[in-house]
């Protein structure tokens, strides 16, 4: 995530802001522009017109509808398809958070140019997204919605949106971290597997690098929850519960991949870098088509930033070793992502 200014005063205003706290101007920002604008130059154009997301007053959507567009809502809550019970207000507050973290992720899927549907004239293939709470039966039992990925939908089960039962469940499942864009992200690349890599030349070159994914998947999850990951783990696998199954292992890495693309889009704003990159110089992270150079880059970034928060008290910043075997995972998604067509 890059830094933002105020078009009216040039203020630093942050990527979720609704207005300039300096000059109280309400701003938007551009999806197609990567700016913020001010909403009071918002018009109507010749083929359609720009105005703010309608989702801008009930949950804080602070995106621009552009004039290309069709929806009354951004390029982001346009693709969310089901939305939980606003009667109660931790729901509202849910939704928001979680629409928060999807803007996020629409932010890298925008500036990497990946396709968002099948065919732009119908719904095939559109990434979707439910956001559902758990539901009581009939017979006044509660049925478990299940966070997860399933022919371009996203679901998303609402209590994630709530940092003690988010922090429960990372300690539970042993993880080091644990955040709502770490799980879109993460299942985002399952969206991706089947879009671009099932069925196409690329399968072949998926499982030389992270095994046949025709196992038989429910019971290599039940496996991994009952018998936990295998000894060594951490040298060929960039999280515990990748090692479950290929298909986990890649959306992992996706995840894990987009995380440091945008971690150094951040550190290169604000001009923060290791005296330890030398030569590791590049334009965007995002743009960034050497591979060796993001790497070169991150490592010694991630290496300070544990230290600093380790000097004041904090966990680790950065709580994984990229080992080689990580490290061309990490390669194969990023040379994935920047020759998907």
């Amino acid at each position: 995530m890059r830094r933002y200014f105020c078009p009216q005063c040039q203020s630093e205003v942050y990527f979720d802001n609704t207005a300039c706290v300096s000059c109280k101007s309400s701003l938007g920002y551009s999806s197609s522009t990567d700016s913020f604008r001010a909403l009071s130059t918002l018009v109507p154009l010749q083929h359609g017109s720009e105005n703010i997301c309608a989702n801008h007053d009930l949950i804080g959507c602070n995106w621009i509808v552009e004039h290309t567009e069709t929806s009354h809502f951004c390029s982001s809550c346009q693709h969310t398809l089901v939305i939980p019970d606003l009667s109660t207000t931790p729901n509202v507050e849910r939704w928001a958070r979680l629409e928060r973290a999807k803007r996020m992720l629409f932010y890298g899927l925008l500036k990497f140019q990946l396709p968002l549907e099948l065919d732009k004239n119908t719904l095939n293939g559109r990434l979707q997204f439910e956001f559902k709470s758990d539901l009581l039966s009939f017979v006044g039992q509660e049925a478990k919605t299940i966070t997860g990925h399933k022919n371009g939908v996203i679901t998303i089960n609402i209590k994630e949106a709530d940092d003690d039962v988010r922090e429960q469940q990372r300690v539970q499942m042993g993880e080091p971290y644990r955040t709502l864009i770490g799980h879109l992200r993460h299942e985002i690349g399952h969206y991706y597997w089947d879009r671009l890599v099932a069925n196409t030349e690329r399968l072949d070159q998926f499982r030389a690098m992270f095994g046949d994914e025709r196992i038989d998947y429910a019971q290599a999850l039940q496996r991994h929850y009952q018998f936990g990951e295998p000894q060594g783990w951490e040298m060929r696998y960039v999280s515990a519960y990748a090692s479950s199954h290929p298909w986990e292992d890649f959306a992992e890495t996706w995840a894990h991949y987009f995380h440091i693309v945008d971690g150094l889009e951040t550190a290169q704003s604000y001009q923060i870098k290791s005296a330890d990159v030398s030569g590791g110089v590049y334009k965007s992270s995002y743009e960034e088509k050497d591979f060796s150079t993001l790497i070169s880059a991150w490592v010694p970034l991630t290496i300070a930033m544990n230290a600093m928060n380790r000097s004041i008290g904090n966990s680790d910043f950065y709580p994984f070793v990229l080992s080689n075997a990580i490290s061309e995972k990490l390669h194969f998604v990023h040379n994935f992502i920047h020759h998907f067509e």
